[in-house]
């Protein structure tokens, strides 16, 4: 006997998407500017911003794209899990990018030191300013979201570092403007590329988590097993597993073991509500076995 309860936790609804819609526009518009400016200009504390702002959309994209595939792949049967490890691959692309770009820039500003070159310090702050309006502007549209949907919030946290990135660049356009000092732009890029390093870090050792399996960080898979048999009617767990399938879905797998007499249906009620109220675990996949049908059932040891 089992169960499972579908999770319904990450899906988004249409109001959602229209926010990461309308931040996804405005980020790529902006980081196509700064790409302009920063060339024609000459400032990498500009192309460094537009580097962050391009692993930001994607960032952005995987949450509209986790919103996109979950509705359609419920009507699949090939995809049984959904698409949701889309996500999860998409986050390691990310992982790649943001330590590209933070080494190029790093490298590159480093080669600066030596023979600051030239810069256009007009198209650099007027982009650097439209810049931070936008976000800001991206900032309003998601922070109700944010409170609601864990893919908003990362949307909304991505938008809320683009935002610093563009007053760092304001900040060295107008010291360069007022004082003549070059090397406020390869220092602000720096800067800005050792705010990227950390987060990409992060994002790799979450990403390779989930691939592997692994139980979640906040979740105490001893504790788990050790509740569920202070049920009534449970004699022993075992088959445990706790991982997540995408950022925010934790799922998990068990046998139970009952005692004689026990009530199947109740005992599977109370472990799947203990899941769920006491670990946050929506989606739980369990195995009741009655006393003598689990002498015959051998434990997986994976």
């Amino acid at each position: 006997m089992g169960a499972g309860h579908d999770h319904g936790a990450t899906s988004l609804g249409a109001k959602h998407r229209g926010r990461l819609w309308v931040a996804l526009a405005i980020t790529c518009t902006v980081m196509i500017a700064e790409v302009v400016a920063g060339l024609a200009s000459n400032s990498l504390a500009l192309l460094s911003d537009a580097g962050h702002m391009a692993t930001d959309a994607l960032g952005i994209g995987m949450a509209l794209a986790a919103i996109i595939t979950v509705g359609r792949a419920r009507t699949r049967t090939v995809h049984t899990f959904g698409l949701y490890r889309l996500e999860v691959l998409a986050a390691l692309a990310n992982t790649l990018l943001l330590f590209g770009v933070a080494v190029w820039v790093v490298v590159e500003s480093a080669q600066r030191f030596g023979q600051p070159p030239e810069i256009a310090t007009s198209p650099m702050l007027v982009v650097a300013v439209v810049g931070l309006v936008a976000n800001l502007v991206s900032l309003f549209v998601l922070k109700s979201g944010a409170a609601e949907s864990i893919n908003v919030r990362g949307a909304y946290l991505e938008v809320l570092g683009d935002t610093l990135g563009s007053v760092g660049v304001i900040i060295a356009a107008v010291v360069i403007m007022t004082t003549g000092w070059w090397y406020a732009d390869p220092i602000t890029a720096i800067a800005m590329a050792l705010f990227i390093l950390p987060r990409a870090a992060r994002l790799g050792r979450d990403a390779l988590r989930i691939l592997l399996q692994t139980a979640p960080p906040h979740i105490d898979v001893t504790e788990v097993g050790r509740r569920l048999r202070r049920l009534d009617g449970v004699n022993d767990v075992h088959d445990l597993h706790v991982w997540t399938l995408t950022s925010g879905m934790e799922v998990a797998s068990a046998h139970l073991k009952l005692d004689e007499g026990s009530d199947p249906a109740q005992v599977l009620h109370q472990a799947s509500e203990c899941l769920r109220r006491d670990f946050g675990i929506e989606h739980a996949t369990l195995q009741i076995e009655p006393d003598a049908a689990s002498r015959h059932c051998d434990s997986v040891t994976w």
